[in-house]
């Protein structure tokens, strides 16, 4: 996040009247509003792929995916932000009649790059471990073959990993195998000795 000049102390309330009547999207912490930064190809493919292959994954399933434009609630006071990917399984509740602030996903997939990792991380993951509905919290990197899935067991979240492009992983909050060469389908990678 890099926070837009001279949008500081500002109420969630303001906070979404600013951002609905807005050409860009912003995320929402602690008062301001953080601007948004575009997307690299890089990104963009893996969110694709990511979204085909686990919308796939969803169409006969009470589930619903969302890539990219559907903003989420952690709290009233706290961060508002639009994960890479969102989905909400059975019937999604909304902060308003706008329906447009999500407050029940089921899981959500990040990609990282080097502007956001950190945030990625550390305040928005810290955030996201408080969404009651969360099941799975998903971090793909964009420059090797690693995914990230972090799961609710027993209040606890406990971690599975797994790198290289002959792996796969299970999403198990929607019963979903992915495999990372179908998530980094039309990418290369520099292997370095």
């Amino acid at each position: 996040m890099s926070a837009l000049p001279n949008v500081t102390g500002i109420t969630p309330e303001d906070y979404l009247k600013r951002e609905r009547a807005a050409e860009f999207k912003s995320e929402y912490h602690g008062g301001r509003m953080y601007a948004m930064a575009g997307t690299s190809y890089r990104h963009g493919i893996i969110v694709g792929n990511l979204a085909k292959t686990v919308g796939l994954a969803l169409d006969d399933t009470p589930c619903a995916i969302i890539p990219g434009d559907l903003r989420v609630r952690v709290s009233p006071e706290g961060l508002y932000t639009y994960p890479d990917i969102v989905v909400v399984c059975g019937d999604p509740r909304f902060a308003d009649d706008q329906n447009d602030t999500l407050l029940n996903p089921t899981l959500i997939i990040e990609v990282l790059s080097s502007s956001t990792e950190a945030n990625d991380r550390g305040l928005k993951a810290s955030q996201y471990r408080r969404i009651e509905s969360l099941q799975e919290h998903v971090l793909v990197s964009q420059y090797e073959p690693h995914v990230e899935i972090f799961r609710r067991r027993s209040g606890a979240w406990v971690l599975a990993e797994q790198e290289g492009l002959d792996g796969s992983c299970r999403l198990e909050s929607i019963g979903c195998n992915l495999r990372l060469a179908d998530i980094y389908r039309k990418l290369t990678f520099v292997v370095t000795p």
